[in-house]
């Protein structure tokens, strides 16, 4: 009697499975079983190769329901092209050999897809324990290393076989039930009735896509059994999102007390004294200087991928920034200047918020970025005008939301008339016209007698290497980054020319560095040598003198080493220090970092934090890096780790805001 019952239902939930499958999006609903299928087999394999680290108790009970339903949603957001496909086909599209054919080669291709993102998912959970993250974003950023390094761990033509047996055995086994027979058989639809479906799937599956994100699931006891309630294919788009690494998870990590205090004996100097907040790593403090402020204009011109080996003050011996170079004897120059990361917008960052480089994305795009702490925030309340002034369409890398929400008005292409732009190619106009530019800025203000601080970026040194014609004694394009560079110089120069026949050039003082090198590849995870940047602060009319500064220092020592020179007293919450104080050098140090490892540079000691909480400490000398013993120099491993902890939980906590009295 109950095998019969049981033999029954069977039959119904098959009756039942099969009259669904009979309608034009009947191959919606096989993909959903895939999806599916291949979901909660990938789930239960992440369990069993986690199996003696989960809490095997209700939690998993929970995590596996959780998982299900963010399971439906991610296949719902993923299956919208096959949707789309179904509804504009025409009628009859899959009563021909052709639609059929067709449909079986993208049932494979789906299939084949699905299996190698399962696959993906087990490698991944193999290496850090966890569903996709931004590490994973970061995988499809440095695709030549992570290739090369897939090729080298796991055998892939093996790997890829299986996947291609295993895509077409699921295509014979759908034909061998019946189930692609039934769905093709009865696919022919009219228009109104296939738009009208369309439609209302579409809307269930949006309605499923704003589920609340991963990152707000309930708390777990056991991380493991939170991280198998996620969906892998939802966490790399979630990742692409957040841009951002959970500093507590991934790396080592102080207690809050030692990490504050660390932070705040390192940034301890002359003429600063803390202000009580009720946040104990809040690094909030006032610098005083004695005497009168200085008001000058300040142009910062930040030139893209300046890498120092470019200047024949560094060694080159191309000749290929010959202005530069004779500004050099008349500027300040910092000799052991390092960028903090590989990206432009890590280089806006640290210059403008004085922040080290936290792990995933920059802040620059991230979420909740706005009001923070920041060198056009300080310079506002001075009286100045400020401004982020960019050749190319500022809603790049979200630089026009980043700069316009933390004390600046921003100034791009979109702003600009036609007639303005001489030349220009996918990045944006050339430096000239930038230049131009940031003339008719400073003029404006200057009409009005207002002091200002602009904050200009260039772009023709990058890929394309294009500029006008006649202007250096390179090629447009064929000379590459060479050309790139030379022009960039040439442009600088023409600005300076003109600016100089301006009232305000002798009260302007003008910054010259770079966002990042040219090249950041190396033998090792973070090869000092290529974050060496040019910083030349000039000044015509003698704010600043010029001179040679030896220290090593980086761009989240700019904003605070500049405010030094300008004299003036302010509250900061900046992680950098001023290097012209007069204090013993054994405080100097450098921030540089990769989007997973972050490092602290101090003499020839680089301390480097990475993922799964490793360490390690390398010696730095002329021909690279030297891996040491972790263990031989801990007291730098903890300082590192204190001031990433410290500015990462600040940004997660919100505190890193402008201050307010």
């Amino acid at each position: 009697m109950f095998s019969r019952l049981k033999r029954l239902r069977s039959l119904r939930f098959a009756s039942g499975w099969s009259t669904a499958l009979e309608s034009r999006f009947g191959g919606l609903l096989l993909y959903f079983g895939a999806f599916m299928a291949v979901s909660a087999l990938t789930r239960l394999a992440l369990l069993v190769k986690a199996g003696g680290s989960v809490s095997w108790d209700a939690s998993l009970v929970v995590s596996w329901i959780l998982g299900v339903v963010f399971d439906l949603a991610a296949a719902g957001w993923w299956s919208l092209p096959l949707l789309m496909l179904l509804t504009v086909l025409p009628r009859s599209f899959f009563a021909y050999r052709l639609g059929r054919i067709a449909a079986s080669i993208s049932a494979v291709v789906v299939v084949g897809l699905l299996l190698f993102t399962a696959v993906s998912e087990w490698t991944f959970w193999d290496e850090f324990g966890v569903r996709f993250n931004f590490i994973a974003v970061d995988y499809l950023v440095y695709t030549t290393e992570v290739i090369a390094n897939i090729r080298e761990s796991y055998p892939m033509g093996w790997i890829f076989t299986g996947i291609g047996i295993g895509a077409l055995l699921g295509l014979w086994s759908v034909w061998r039930l019946g189930w692609m027979e039934r769905w093709l058989s009865h696919a022919d639809m009219g228009w109104p009735r296939r738009y009208a479906w369309g439609g209302a799937m579409l809307a269930i599956i949006i309605a499923g896509g704003l589920l609340p994100s991963q990152d707000g699931l309930p708390p777990f006891a056991n991380n493991y059994n939170r991280e198998l309630a996620k969906n892998g294919p939802w966490s790399l788009f979630a990742a692409f999102r957040n841009n951002e690494l959970n500093f507590d998870q991934f790396y080592v990590t102080l207690s809050d007390q030692e990490a504050a205090a660390r932070v705040m004996a390192r940034l301890a100097e002359p003429g600063a004294e803390r202000i009580p907040s009720p946040n104990p790593l809040d690094p909030l403090r006032l610098i005083r200087r004695e005497g009168p402020e200085l008001r000058p204009n300040v142009i910062q011109i930040t030139v893209e991928s300046l890498s120092a080996r470019f200047l024949t003050r560094y060694g080159n011996d191309e000749h290929i920034t010959p202005h530069l170079d004779a500004l050099a004897d008349q500027s300040l120059v910092f000799d052991r200047f390092y960028a903090t990361g590989t990206r432009t917008v890590r280089g806006m960052e640290a210059l403008t918020l004085s922040l080290p480089p936290t792990p995933g994305r920059s802040l620059v795009k991230r979420p909740n970025n706005e009001g923070l702490f920041s060198l056009g925030s300080v310079f506002q309340s001075k009286g100045y005008d400020t401004a982020f002034i960019y050749g190319g369409y500022g809603y790049f890398d979200n630089m026009n939301y980043f700069f316009g929400n933390n004390g600046y008005r921003v100034v791009d292409r979109t702003l600009v008339p036609d007639e303005e732009i001489t030349f220009a190619n996918a990045w944006g106009a050339c430096d000239e016209d930038l230049l131009d530019w940031s003339l008719r800025e400073a003029d404006a203000a200057s009409a009005v007698q207002k002091p200002f601080f602009h904050f200009v970026m260039t772009t023709s040194n990058h890929r394309p290497y294009t500029f006008p014609d006649g202007r250096i004694d390179l090629p447009s394009k064929e000379a590459g980054r060479a050309g790139g560079v030379k022009y960039t110089d040439y442009a600088m120069h023409r600005f300076l020319e003109q600016a100089s026949t301006r009232p305000w050039f002798k009260d302007t003082i003008f910054v010259i560095l770079a966002d990042h090198c040219a090249s950041s590849a190396g033998k090792t995870a973070l090869p000092v040598a290529n974050y060496h940047v040019p910083l030349l602060i000039f000044a015509p009319g003698g704010q600043v003198a010029p001179g040679v500064v030896s220290r090593l220092t980086s761009q989240v020592d700019f904003a605070p080493t500049l405010l030094g020179l300008l004299n003036w007293s302010y509250p900061s919450r900046f992680f950098g220090r001023d290097v012209m104080l007069p204090d013993e050098p054994v405080n100097d140090r450098a921030f540089i970092g990769t989007y997973q490892k972050v490092g602290l540079l101090e003499k020839d000691r680089l301390a480097v934090l990475s993922p799964v909480r490793r360490t390690d400490l390398y010696r730095v000398g002329e021909e690279g890096e030297e891996k040491l013993d972790a263990a031989t120099d801990r007291e730098l491993m903890r300082d590192a780790t204190a001031f990433y902890q410290t500015a990462s939980r600040l940004y997660q906590q919100g505190a890193f805001k402008a201050y307010a009295p």
